[in-house]
């Protein structure tokens, strides 16, 4: 049987602000503009959900990964 890993509410939480910080710079935006451009497009749902890969990762990779997430769920960011 597979145990599921819980994490740290402060720890998922401090990542993901620095996360949505990170995709504001690469994309331009306020850090207001990115979290509902995430949170619209699914993004913030995808790091809730998968936050034990997407923490281990590069901020750098998994902003241009949630772009192109957020591309296919019909966001139009470049």
């Amino acid at each position: 049987m597979e145990t599921k890993k819980t994490y740290d509410v402060k720890d998922k939480l401090e990542w993901t602000l620095v996360f949505v910080f990170e995709f504001g710079l690469k994309h331009h935006l306020t850090m207001k503009q990115s979290f509902n451009y995430l949170s619209r497009y699914k993004g913030i749902d995808f790091i809730s959900r998968h936050y034990g890969y997407v923490h281990t990762q590069s901020f750098a990779s998994m902003v241009d990964d949630i772009t192109l997430y957020c591309q296919k769920k019909g966001g139009a960011l470049s």
